[in-house]
């Protein structure tokens, strides 16, 4: 058993008991929702559906991960205890380079997906803005500036292009996406035809990390390339579930993570092309192409097991996956009235372990609550700051109502769910939605802090 302390964002939620039969042990999970800050206890066997936030560590990289951290030597050493460590380290480089096709030089790794993305977004913009020193010591603006960034973005692209913007002179130009979640090619196509020769990249999603919905990546790469702009892909959502050509993309960089497939946390790494450069976020040593630090041999070897585990056999691993989630998605849609497929509804088009819903009249916060409760593990895929519930800004710009926003959960799901773990979450979803209707909290404007 485990307790948590729930913040008090989880007081939006209704008074009323959650009841439900355990799916796992078929005991009843009986918690009154009364009084701030209350404790609350759940079965450690609780069903995990939250894959696209972190997946678990695989049984053979846990392994591979804790014989090589006892190795002593800096891969950097020339000695025969370094050299064995980066011999450990390269062959999980290859094994990275193998499953995303690209070449083992390409593969920088880097702290985790948030930093590969950091590199990449800035460091292709600081190479390709330049600045000019002018006499005096005093530096002309940058002279290719823009930054195409589509507005359903992941944070760490947002929040990296908008510190740009604040401290580097960088002019943000974003762009719509349709209902679906999908980048508008109209509106990138015409954002390149105002001035290529200013813009320093584009950036994109492969895959949305909240709605699933698969972006045409090929599309967005040769649209860039017909203005010479080099261009990012962020495939941390898409790793593991469909196929990643790196070679094929045309991309100049891409971002990926170990812990989504997986692999251990706080291990990454950027794809970066042979034609392509980047200026460092890190200084000191240059141990990397584009990243100086001492290597994470240990990282990197359980990374290199997780990444060929992720993609050998991809096409039926997806299969299996893509219909577990049409399993859900039409015992969502049969079953709770008000609940509504968001992202593209062709199962071809978005990825295959994703179903994300809004219910109607719902708050999203409590909904994830009462689901913890009877035993489930999902995501309202919102933000959430200092207590007070916000909309997804992907739904937002998809066109969604707050209110219809708020009331989201996304499932995600990974190689271990099963048909029996399915039809457990179907059997407590509509009474959960039930209450948190009762709550009636999504009709309710949060005042706290605006």
């Amino acid at each position: 058993m485990r307790s948590r302390l729930w913040p008090a964002r989880c007081l939006f939620v209704s008074c009323a008991a959650a009841s439900a039969a355990h799916p796992r042990n078929g005991t009843s999970v009986v918690a009154p929702f009364r009084g701030l800050f209350r404790a609350t206890t759940m079965d450690a066997m609780a069903i995990y559906l939250d894959h696209a936030a972190t997946s678990p560590l695989r049984p053979e990289v846990l392994a591979a991960y804790t014989a090589a951290l006892p190795l002593v030597g800096n891969p950097s050493s020339i000695h025969g205890h370094g050299q064995a460590a980066r011999e450990l380290l390269e062959q999980g480089r290859d094994r990275v380079s193998a499953s995303l096709g690209a070449d083992t030089a390409e593969v920088v790794l880097t702290g985790g997906g948030t930093e590969a993305v950091n590199l990449g977004i800035k460091g292709l913009y600081w190479q390709r803005a330049g600045r000019v020193a002018a006499e005096g010591g005093i530096s002309r603006p940058r002279t290719r500036n823009r930054i195409i960034v589509p507005q359903a973005e992941h944070h760490a692209t947002i929040d990296s292009v908008e510190w740009l913007a604040a401290h580097e002179g960088a002019v943000l130009d974003w762009i719509e996406v349709d209902e679906l979640g999908r980048i508008r090619l109209d509106a990138l196509e015409a954002a390149l035809a105002v001035g290529g020769d200013d813009v320093a990249l584009v950036t994109a999603l492969w895959a949305n990390n909240e709605v699933g919905t698969l972006q045409p990546v090929s599309e967005i790469v040769a649209a860039a390339a017909r203005y010479g702009v080099p261009v990012h892909l962020d495939a941390i959502a898409a790793y593991g579930s469909v196929p990643i050509d790196f070679h094929a993309s045309g991309a100049a960089a891409l971002s990926v993570s170990a812990h989504k497939i997986g692999g251990p946390v706080g291990v990454g790494a950027l794809l970066l092309a042979r034609t392509a450069t980047v200026e460092p976020l890190l200084h000191g040593g240059n141990q990397q192409r584009a990243r100086s630090g001492t290597q994470d041999a240990a990282g990197a070897s359980a990374f290199g097991v997780a990444a060929e585990l992720a993609t050998t056999n991809l096409a039926e691993h997806a299969a299996r996956l893509a219909a577990l989630r049409d399993r859900l998605v039409r015992g969502i849609q049969n079953t709770v009235p008000g609940a509504t497929l968001r992202g593209d509804p062709d199962p071809a088009g978005r990825l295959p372990g994703n179903a994300h819903f809004t219910f109607m009249g719902c708050e999203g916060d409590s909904l994830l609550f009462l689901l913890d409760v009877a035993g489930f593990s999902v995501s309202t895929g919102s933000a959430c700051q200092a207590g007070v519930p916000e909309a997804s800004h992907v739904l937002l710009a998809m066109g969604l109502s707050e209110a219809d926003a708020r009331g989201a959960l996304r499932f995600t799901l990974g190689p271990d769910t099963t048909a029996d773990e399915i039809d457990a979450l179907l059997a407590v979803l509509p009474g959960v939605v039930e209450q948190a209707r009762a709550a009636g909290m999504a009709e309710r404007q949060p005042t706290l802090g605006r």
